[in-house]
């Protein structure tokens, strides 16, 4: 159940929030000091990690489950499908938005209940809808994370109750929650600090369990959890400047526990990373001559643009490589003429392509049969050629003088 902040651990949330000034992150980051028993950070783009707590330790992770329970039913139903609700009578204490037996909702609407208000009504209805039964859907969660090859995960009911067999890590938490991500509803979904329900018997006014999203604006989602054996658990998300980092804190003692540590991990993620656009589509490259131009010139540019997150302090270089001095024409814009290589430190991070920025012109027939005849691959055999034929004139002018000198001794030797 969402309790309400007391003034003095809010304050020290916000106060976290804002003592970020510009100068503070001028100075290489430290590390989070958190309560959470396991805690990772990691980068969205690029998988890194750059803090991490037993985060290969299996916990149970409560209503943290229901992440895999949106992913599945996000691949496996279209969102303007209507599911029956089974009717789920669970303990009191248990998050529902009260749904009916045989009240009909849209999946859409279902999976804002599971991920704003993380209605446990709600994922039984997906999981239904979905595989047929509870015990269907779950072997398809097991499934699904053995192909995302989440090796410390394992299910035993959609909804996170406490099970020897419902259990993950930190780090698999913060996978799962990157893939969920790259779906646009569960992202804009998880953004939304309430909500209403426009399907089944009435309205439902929700609002989002993960109070950060609705107190920090760097903050958008991902989902809380919580069981008396669990503890508080929360997977975190914020985006800053083009960079997002996933968070997730296990096993907390109380909520403004899990809040702060999940704000100073956030934080600590954001400062540590950068995006930078290292190649610009149309960017200038350099010129290459036109062969039998004339004297002309093409300009090469870069053929795409490309941008990367990347650790602050690392060195990201750009170098050219195979692109030409000459070409000959004709060729089209955009002719493949050469690659840029980026690389992060010492990593090759992309391969762009070199192009030429607009069409290549003919040869200027005369330029090229004059430096055709003047090649040496032409001049030389021709050269060769005409000593060859000389001698063979010289030799044979040579013999016929000597036969007339013959002839003529020959005839003054013989008598009258």
């Amino acid at each position: 159940m969402t309790r309400a902040l007391s003034a003095a651990p809010f304050a020290l949330l916000l106060t976290l929030l804002l003592a970020i000034a510009p100068a503070a992150l001028a100075a290489p980051p430290r590390p989070p000091d958190v309560s959470a028993p396991a805690a990772i950070v990691m980068e969205s783009s690029t998988g890194d990690v750059p803090f991490r707590v037993n985060d290969r330790q299996r916990r149970p992770i409560a209503s943290t489950t229901k992440i895999m329970t949106a992913l599945l039913t996000l691949k496996r139903a279209q969102l303007d499908e209507v599911f029956t609700s089974p009717g789920y009578e669970g303990d009191p204490a248990e998050s529902v938005i009260d749904l009916k037996a045989g009240e009909e909702l849209t999946v859409r609407d279902l999976l804002r209940g599971l991920l704003l208000a993380s209605a446990n009504d709600a994922a039984v209805t997906l999981a239904q809808g979905v595989s047929g039964s509870t015990e269907a859907f779950v072997k398809l969660m097991n499934r699904q994370a053995r192909r995302l090859r989440l090796r410390d995960t394992s299910y035993a009911n959609p909804i996170g109750l406490d099970d020897p067999d419902n259990y993950s890590t930190a780090r698999d938490l913060a996978r799962l929650a990157l893939v969920l991500r790259r779906d646009d509803f569960a992202r804009e979904t998880m953004d939304l600090p309430r909500a209403t329900l426009r399907s089944g018997n009435k309205r439902r006014r929700i609002v989002n369990r993960n109070r950060l999203v609705r107190r920090v604006p760097i903050v958008d989602g991902v989902k809380t959890g919580r069981t008396n054996i669990a503890g508080y658990i929360l997977v975190g998300s914020a985006t800053r400047k083009g960079v997002t980092v996933v968070s997730v804190v296990l096993d907390e003692p109380s909520e403004a526990a899990r809040d702060a540590d999940t704000v100073a991990l956030l934080d600590y993620g954001l400062s540590r990373y950068k995006r930078v656009r290292p190649v610009r589509k149309g960017q200038s490259v350099g010129q290459a001559t036109v062969r039998y131009g004339a004297g002309a010139s093409t300009a090469l540019v870069a053929g795409a643009s490309f941008k990367r997150v990347v650790e602050r302090g690392r060195k990201v270089t750009v170098t050219p490589r195979g692109v030409p001095d000459e070409i000959e024409g004709p060729q089209p814009a955009g002719y493949r003429a050469g690659t840029l290589i980026v690389r992060a430190g010492r990593k090759v991070v992309a391969r762009v392509p070199v192009v030429t920025a607009a069409p290549v012109p003919p040869p200027k027939k005369i330029k090229q049969a004059k430096e055709a005849v003047l090649r040496p691959v032409v001049l030389l055999p021709a050269i060769g050629l005409v000593l060859v034929v000389g001698s063979l004139l010289v030799v044979g002018v040579t013999r016929r003088r000597r036969a007339r000198r013959a002839e003529r001794r020959a005839r003054r030797k013989t008598p009258a």
